[in-house]
């Protein structure tokens, strides 16, 4: 391909993701993914290297970049088929986050290609409503999926269909409860899945799989040039930076995340060596979850025009010890891995860069995606979970903004009116918490301030940090705020589950972004 049909073919591959996240945003019910957008969209090729993704959120998209090669191969595709799975040790992140991928055929007896959806679902069975639990296995996070065929030739699996719906076998076991409303989210990702795969077989049907396939090649080639030649331009070197999270909720404070950046001939390799050991709550995560931070951090470096696919991360390689927190080991607990460890992750890549590439760099954002969930359990009860924005570090060149979603998440808050009417909770108050961000030539910005009157029973659970540990400045900037957490006042734990009554008031004030630079009187 010359340069403009390259090009033309990477923004179909691209073009292609974005309408199957406008089909599965349509589609959906919960405000999950309908308002909040926590969803991710992606294109993959026979062999499970990614060809394109949509721009939705990084923790999703790098971690499935990372698996997607050991979920596809193996299994006896057909057309008709849609494989399900949520196993963080088998491809997935947290169990929340179910991934559907649908086979893409032409003439061949194999799959050519691979369309993929992955969205978070606020109820998978945990032993808490909004299933982020202060949990300690995995077992208590909610249903394990392993790779399982959610839909084959064309049927689907009943069994798997009643127990994402929540069903149990005793009442009309073999009818598929697809007027299920917990069901329709996965019935929405499948339709994105189904338009995506329908979508490239269209393309591949216009000049032949053949000339496709040279197209990912030709694609994946001048992606790989692209990132190597931004790598080039960083001083080599070695660059070590560690930090800590908070707590795990079962008692353990400070615990580490070490790295070793090594910038050499036109690639780089991180080693985790130095990272604490898995610890016995939720903060864990599988090797995934870092890789898709360690993507993320350099992606960032490259011009917006470098396509995402296979070729951009071929010259990046992570490592961490088995059984570390950021390799962890089954059955351990998780929940928190995906949305906090992997925050603090991009924290000390950041860090470590920092020292070779200063002007480039960021100070530490909020380190966090303040995970609320809530609920009550059993028959008609209700599931909410969001994440919440907070200040995003200085740079050379400015303030840090305030009140946005930083780094591993992209997703929206939901909004007030949404909120009001799916669930029994009223907003007091919503605003930008001013003075939260770290002073220094640039200031860090501000975090956010929501709090939530509760108009009947619930449990809820906090999943945050930043909350013992502020987000650090960079060049002689002042450190943000650290965030905190109240119910009628009184302060919570950064990890903490319990018991509101009609009337409580939850308050969540989201840490400030780091400062850059030195104060200038």
């Amino acid at each position: 391909m010359n340069p403009v049909q390259l090009s033309i073919f990477a923004h179909r591959l691209s073009g292609i993701c974005d309408e199957m996240g406008a089909v599965l945003r349509r589609s959906a019910l919960s405000p999950n993914i309908k308002d909040r957008l926590d969803f991710s969209c992606a294109v993959f090729d026979r062999d499970g290297e990614l060809c394109a993704q949509a721009a939705h959120i990084p923790v999703h998209l790098g971690s499935m970049a990372y698996a997607m090669r050991d979920l596809v191969e193996g299994k006896d595709w057909q057309p008709g088929s849609l494989l399900v799975v949520n196993d963080p040790y088998l491809g997935g992140t947290h169990l929340p986050d179910v991934t559907v991928i649908a086979p893409v055929f032409a003439d061949d007896p194999s799959p050519i290609a691979f369309t993929v959806t992955r969205a978070h679902h606020a109820n998978i069975g945990a032993s808490a409503p909004g299933s982020m639990p202060v949990s300690r296995t995995l077992d208590e996070e909610g249903l394990v999926i392993a790779p399982t065929w959610l839909k084959r030739n064309g049927q689907w699996n009943t069994s798997l269909t009643r127990a994402l719906a929540g069903l149990d076998e005793a009442t009309d076991a073999n009818e598929v409860p697809l007027n299920s409303p917990r069901l329709a989210d996965f019935l929405a990702q499948s339709s994105a899945c189904n338009t995506g795969a329908k979508r490239v077989a269209d393309l591949i049907s216009e000049r032949g799989a053949g000339w496709f396939a040279q197209g990912l090649d030709a694609l994946n080639a001048y992606a790989e040039r692209r990132a190597r030649a931004v790598l080039a331009t960083l001083p080599q070197g070695e660059y070590v930076f560690s930090d800590v999270m908070d707590d795990d909720g079962q008692g353990q404070k400070d615990i580490v995340i070490k790295a070793r950046v090594v910038i050499a001939d036109n690639s780089v390799s991180v080693d985790f060596a130095g990272t604490a050991n898995q610890v016995a709550g939720n903060i864990n995560c599988p090797l995934s979850v870092a890789a898709a931070a360690v993507y993320y951090v350099f992606r960032c470096l490259m011009p917006a025009d470098v396509p995402a696919c296979a070729g951009t991360f071929r010259p990046i390689r992570l490592t961490a010890p088995k059984g570390s927190l950021l390799n962890a080991n089954r059955p351990a607990a998780v929940a928190a891995g995906n949305v906090e460890t992997s925050s603090r992750v991009v924290d000390v890549i950041m860090g470590a860069l920092a020292q070779a590439i200063p002007e480039r760099m960021a100070a530490a954002s909020q380190g966090s995606m303040n995970n609320v969930a809530m609920g009550m359990p059993g028959q008609g009860g209700w599931d909410y979970y969001e994440t919440m924005g907070g200040g995003m570090g200085a740079h050379a060149r400015g303030d840090g903004l305030s009140a946005v979603q930083t780094h591993m998440t992209n997703t929206l808050n939901t909004p007030i009116e949404s909120l009001e009417r799916h669930y029994p909770l009223r907003v007091l108050r919503y605003a930008v918490r001013r003075g939260s961000g770290g002073a220094g030539q640039f200031r860090g910005g501000d975090g956010i301030v929501r709090e939530l009157e509760f108009l009947g029973p619930a449990i809820f659970t906090l999943l945050t940090e930043r909350r013992l540990h502020a987000p650090w400045g960079l060049a002689g900037g002042k450190s943000g705020a650290c965030g905190e957490n109240r119910l009628n006042d009184k302060p919570l734990a950064p990890k903490y589950t319990g018991q509101a009554n009609v009337g409580d008031r939850l308050l969540i004030a989201t840490p400030g972004g780091g400062g850059y630079g030195e104060v200038v009187d």
